[in-house]
Parts: structure tokens; sequence; C-alpha cells
């Protein structure tokens, strides 16, 4: 097993050298664009169920019609639900989560026909954007087994001794390109787009609560650490 570990010097969002220089706007921008893209599919696709209804006189074509819009908005809702704890303000700035309503949103999310969530430890109220981090790994998560795989979060320690791991548990987990550089915060002139857009918010948020962030590999996982240790950085530059 490899273990690659952020230094516990890295900067917040904004930076320079080695690291990425992402504006406040553009991370906003980049985030909707995120959730816009996840919530279109459904959307899309109660839409057309609605159309069906309204052109088929077949009893049967339209019970399959109201079952399209039935599913199609059951997943609009759980991806908001998912993107207002990962993405969105969540409750009083500086303030606490707990990882039970995080839990319900993430198995709303990842688990699916194709990957299954396993969340490990008892309900607890911990600091906002190290659930959100935790959140946002899920995705990074399920990304590296994209055939099929389970997603398990272990919950550690409570309060400020908190820690957790994600990890990615499958046949050949791969890291999708970009990812690991952009939870690390060290690539230079990357680009970051809607699609790997978690993965960088995901460091951003556990360095803003002092989290230091190791990614280990083995050949049937990929797991994320995040154990407290580094200072947190100024409230004005969290997210």
């Amino acid at each position: 097993m490899t273990t690659t570990e952020i230094p516990k010097t890295e900067p917040p969002i904004a930076t320079t050298g080695a690291g990425i220089d992402l504006s406040g706007l553009d991370l906003a921008a980049i985030l909707c664009s995120r959730v816009c893209h996840d919530l279109i599919g459904p959307v899309a696709a109660v839409i057309n169920g609605l159309e069906l209804l309204e052109i088929e006189d077949d009893p049967a074509m339209g019970k399959e019609a109201v079952d399209l819009i039935g599913k199609s908005a059951k997943s609009a809702s759980a991806k908001l639900q998912f993107c207002r704890l990962a993405f969105g303000a969540s409750g009083a700035p500086g303030g606490e989560l707990d990882t039970g309503e995080a839990e319900v949103a993430a198995r709303s999310m990842i688990d699916t026909e194709r990957t299954k969530l396993k969340w490990e430890g008892a309900p607890r109220k911990v600091a906002k954007n190290a659930v959100k981090a935790v959140l946002n790994l899920c995705l990074v998560a399920q990304s590296c087994v994209p055939r099929a795989g389970t997603v398990v979060v272990t919950l550690e320690g409570e309060g400020a001794a908190a820690g957790f791991r994600v990890g990615a548990h499958g046949a050949n987990p791969r890291m999708p390109p970009r990812v690991s550089d952009l939870l690390l915060n060290r690539a230079e002139g990357a680009p970051v787009d809607a699609h790997v857009i978690h993965a960088y918010y995901a460091g951003c948020l556990a360095r803003s609560v002092g989290l230091n962030l190791a990614i280990m590999t083995a050949p049937d996982a990929i797991t994320f650490a995040l154990d407290p240790g580094q200072a947190p950085i100024a409230a004005e530059t969290q997210s």
C-alpha cells in the first residue's frame, strides 16, 4: 500500500506556485455548473414523461410515463438534497452538521445499481466543512469504481479529534485523471471543470478545518484519509 500525504503547510483555496489559483467567483460558477449537470438528466426525464402523457392514449404507455416521472422526480430530489449538503451553506457558518443527515444524503446519491454505500460509525455532530469534505470524497470514491463497487465511509473519533476514511472498493479501482492532483492542490494550470470540481473542493474543505488529506492505494481499494493535524484556515477563507 502506498500513501501520498498533503504537506501541512499547503495553502488555502487561492494559491500560487505549484498549487491551483482558482478565484472565489470561479469556484462558485463551476460548483453551480456541477449542480446543473447533475440535475439536467432527471429533470429532462420528468419533462419527457409529461409530454408522453399528453400525447399517449394507451393506458400501458401512460403507466410507463407515470413511472418515469416518479423515478426521475425522486432522483432529482435526492441529488438536490445531496448538493445542498455537499456544496451549499448547510446551516450557520462555522457550525456543525450531523453525520446521520449526511449519511442519508450520501445513501440517496451513492447507493445505486452500480455502487453501494457502507457507512460505519454512530451519528455525531462535527464541523460542517468536515462533513462536506466527506460527501465530496464520496463522489470521488464513486468515480474510482465506474463499473461496480462499494464506497465505504468510516467515522473515527469525536469533536476536534474526529477523523474519516472514505474508500472505493472494487475490482481494479482507478483514479480518474487530474483527481489526485486536485485533491492535493498540486496541479498548476490543470483545468478545473464541473466534472472534477468536487475533488478540488474536497481538498479546500479539508484544509479549512485543519484536516490532513492522504490517499492510500491498494490493488482492490483506494482510500482517502482525513485526519486532524494542521492549523485550520482563517475564517474568512472557509468555504
